[in-house]
């Protein structure tokens, strides 16, 4: 029997607004629909079979996932159609990708001559070819070609191997800076053309400059991911208000050792650590001003210094984290909720699944 009110969530909980989750996805939506522009939502953020589902009953064309496993949980509960834009390296990871492309419409990304090596020894003989993106970097400075022209020549590399059929090309952009990666995107585009190769595929991705998306012209499909529930460091990007915000983590103060600190039960295994160049790791809903100073283990640390009689020991408040997605992945389940009564405790199915 689970929790019927927030009241009686034993704390420290993650606690899901539904109705927030449902509104955020159906924005998306709408901008995607307006500009002509289809979404595939990323689901690292929530690891939920429950939301991919929403996402895809509300329009969106697939799914991406970051990890084999979460793929694997997903298309056990019944999504077919999923992108995977992660350099997948090793014989047993290999094994888990071909099995995975025998039961769901898969696709894959590769950066380098020796993960489409490894590709395409795993499906060299298999029914049907693995479609596989060159992943791109337009100036996120993680994986990704660092040129069209090495862009080009990776694509020609995977159109040549056994196995393998090339699919188009990704980007994970960085923050700000669309007009980067659509330029990219175009010069690349012309160098296939004149290499005699079509991209069916040109994958963008990134909530921060969500409603930017539309600015990439070249880009076929976009990959929101923490948009479902937003987060601290969203709202400070501007893709969302305060009141968007659906995930939050429930919490009791159990000290108050000083007029200018209190000491929640939620530390670094509930709340991420993950500043994103913010000041503390969190904010209290209830009392503004009020952050997370600190982390340890088991306990938060809010600075009073903005409102020192405003908590007691027993207050319950909710904590308001700088990166959501990383949250999803610290507990067993969440509960969701609308308004004060628990609508559902539903397990993390992906939770753990990093590989």
């Amino acid at each position: 029997m689970h929790p019927r009110t927030l009241a009686e969530i034993d704390t420290p909980a993650v606690v899901i607004d539904v109705d927030r989750a449902m509104a955020n996805i159906a924005r998306a939506q709408a901008y995607g629909n307006a500009h002509g522009l289809p979404l595939r939502p990323h689901i690292k953020t929530h690891k939920l079979p429950f939301f991919a589902h929403a996402q895809m009953e509300r329009g969106a064309i697939g799914i991406t996932v970051q990890k084999i496993g979460e793929a694997e949980v997903m298309a056990d509960a019944g999504l077919t159609d999923i992108f995977l834009p992660y350099n997948i390296v090793g014989a047993d990871k290999l094994k888990r990708l071909r099995a995975l492309a025998d039961r769901v419409a898969l696709s894959v990304t590769a950066d380098g001559a020796a993960t489409v090596a490894g590709l395409s020894a795993a499906f060299a003989d298999a029914g049907r070819p693995l479609s596989v993106l060159v992943e791109c970097d337009t100036g996120m400075g993680r994986c990704g070609v660092q040129t069209p022209d090495e862009a080009r020549a990776l694509a020609e590399a995977i159109d040549a191997a056994d196995g393998l059929a090339f699919g188009g090309l990704m980007a994970y952009p960085a923050v700000g800076k669309p007009h980067e990666t659509q330029a990219f995107f175009a010069e690349t585009l012309a160098e296939l053309a004149r290499a005699g190769l079509e991209a069916n595929v040109v994958s963008n991705g990134g909530t921060p400059d969500l409603w930017r998306a539309h600015e990439v012209t070249a880009a076929t499909e976009h990959r929101p991911g923490t948009y479902i529930y937003l987060d601290r460091y969203q709202v400070a990007r501007g893709v969302g208000t305060e009141a968007d915000c659906a995930l939050t983590v429930l919490t009791t103060v159990v000290s108050r050792p000083t007029s200018t600190r209190a000491i929640v039960d939620a530390g670094s295994k509930a709340l991420t650590s993950d500043t994103l160049g913010m000041t503390g790791f969190g904010a209290v809903v209830e009392v503004p001003g009020v952050t997370v100073s600190a982390l340890s283990e088991e306990h938060g640390f809010l600075d009073l210094s903005a409102a020192p009689n405003g908590l007691a020991v027993g207050d319950r408040v909710r904590i308001l984290p700088n990166h959501a997605c990383v949250v999803s992945n610290l507990f067993d389940v969440v509960h969701l909720v609308s308004g004060d009564r628990v609508v559902d405790v539903l397990p993390v199915a992906a939770r753990g699944r990093v590989g």
